[in-house]
């Protein structure tokens, strides 16, 4: 659980439940009133992204919100972080679910990926202008993504004309904790030069907990051939690209790995682009 939903549970529930909404029938006013009253923020500030209209449920909206939160505590810093909810203009919930598939509208109305997150620097294999864009969020140290990434990147980049293939990197911190290292290493990586960083990347063994940094870096250095160091990760450039990274999986809700978009729509199978011709 995010630190905003963690602040946010003390005033409004988490649940599938339905609340009414407020007489001004404004969504981002009736969510920001509901947020104020939380004592540990010293400020709130609730703003509409996009309202995305809800097929599978006639006269529903899903409001794609922009929350900005102040710490008492912490007046230094400032806690952002996207939101769904769902109106029908007279009551409001977080949760919306399909009767008839039991699948949960959240999936369906998440943000496309919008055309200037395609980064020159994220691009890894294939042709920018490439019949198709392949997107892939991972974390090194993720089983999941060692399941996937690694054979999924092997087919793609042997057809460069069909795709383009780009990769953001997004650790899970809190699980992997060396991810960040080993993240920040293949970064400064590749702004060296180095080719095919990514794909070594995954055979980089290291317990997902360790927090040496030296240990890290030795065991990357090992895998790729490289000379990488403490300096290099920390260098302005390095910090600049991985807060990319992360920036773009926050706008798009991004909460888990591998995470695959298919020309802009995410692709929970993470299987179509076997089936593109």
């Amino acid at each position: 659980m995010s630190l905003m939903w963690k602040l946010l549970a003390t005033t409004l529930l988490l649940s599938s439940l339905a609340y009414a909404q407020s007489a001004s029938d404004n969504v981002s006013d009736f969510l920001e009133d509901q947020f104020s009253s939380n004592e540990r923020l010293k400020s709130v500030d609730v703003k509409i992204d996009s309202v995305v209209p809800v097929k599978e449920v006639k006269g529903w909206n899903a409001y794609i919100v922009d929350v900005k939160a102040v710490l008492k505590q912490r007046p230094k810093k400032t806690i952002n972080q996207k939101m769904i909810w769902f109106s029908n203009g007279d009551v409001i919930t977080k949760d919306l679910v399909d009767l008839k598939s039991g699948q949960n509208l959240l999936e369906v109305v998440k943000p496309q990926f919008k055309d200037a997150y395609y980064r020159p620097e994220n691009l890894i294999y294939g042709n920018k202008d490439a019949e198709h864009k392949i997107v892939i969020f991972s974390d090194p140290l993720c089983p999941f993504c060692k399941g996937f990434v690694p054979g999924a990147l092997q087919n793609l980049k042997k057809e460069p004309n069909k795709f383009a293939v780009y990769y953001y990197h997004f650790p899970l911190l809190r699980l992997h904790p060396a991810s960040g290292t080993l993240v920040k290493a293949a970064v400064a990586a590749e702004l060296q030069g180095v080719k095919n960083v990514i794909l070594r990347l995954y055979t980089v063994k290291v317990n997902p907990r360790e927090k040496d940094v030296n240990k890290i870096l030795a065991a990357f250095n090992k895998v790729e051939g490289t000379n990488i160091t403490v300096a290099d990760i920390n260098s302005e450039a390095v910090k600049k690209q991985t807060k990319n990274d992360v920036d773009v999986a926050r706008d798009l809700m991004v909460a888990g790995t591998p995470t695959v978009y298919l020309d802009g729509k995410i692709d929970n199978t993470k299987k179509k682009y076997l089936k593109v011709k």
